[in-house]
């Protein structure tokens, strides 16, 4: 009786290790191959930083042609309120200066808009870090800023601007687009492009500058 009891033991025993054995083996632990990226930014000496802002702040060629538009100029303007709209004319005049070392063009627009006094401010800037133009408007009619950016085309000599803009009707952004060229000496021409509501874009405004001598 002794002996079928300890073989029972034995059997018992050798299945409970066994049975250890199989959920050890199982539960193997997978270890993390996550690959770590080492950070290679490189802080720049203070060399560097020194003439990377000296360059910054220090006028170019793009600053030399704002200062051709240093003046006095006589503005016809022309407006569409909407695509197909008979357009309408008017007349002002822009005192253009440098200000601030030559570093920003400051014009200032003043006439007569549908029979009330109008007065706008423009300033254009270069900058040299993002090698774009940046113009702004502000005027009397409006209580938001407008801010646009655009390049330099030497083929047509041509500023290419665009940007957008909250719609005072529909509360909406929308886009809008501005060319000013170049034309000659004493001649400028500046072109805004509006969208209707339904998303059509159509030319909204022409304004052509001659120099008053």
């Amino acid at each position: 009786m002794k002996n079928i009891l300890l073989s029972a033991l034995t059997i018992i025993l050798l299945f409970s290790c066994g049975k250890k054995e199989e959920t050890k083996t199982e539960t193997t632990v997978v270890k993390d191959t996550t690959v770590v990226e080492e950070n290679t930014l490189t802080i720049p000496d203070s060399t560097t930083i020194s003439n990377a802002w000296n360059d910054y702040m220090t006028p170019g060629e793009p600053h030399k042609m704002l200062i051709l538009d240093s003046g006095t100029w006589n503005e016809e303007m022309t407006m569409w309120m909407k695509p197909g709209a008979e357009p309408t004319k008017n007349t002002m005049t822009a005192e253009s200066k440098m200000i601030y070392g030559d570093r920003f063009q400051e014009t200032t627009h003043k006439g007569d808009f549908m029979g009330m006094p109008f007065e706008g401010k423009s300033t254009l800037a270069y900058n040299n870090a993002s090698q774009e133009y940046t113009s702004t408007w502000i005027d009397n009619m409006s209580t938001g800023i407008m801010v646009i950016t655009g390049k330099y085309d030497e083929a047509t000599k041509t500023i290419n601007f665009s940007g957008t803009t909250v719609d005072p009707v529909t509360k909406k952004e929308k886009p809008i687009r501005e060319t000013y060229t170049f034309v000659d000496e004493n001649t400028r021409k500046m072109e805004m492009f509006d969208v209707d509501y339904s998303g059509k874009e159509y030319k909204s405004m022409e304004i052509i500058m001659t120099r008053k001598k």
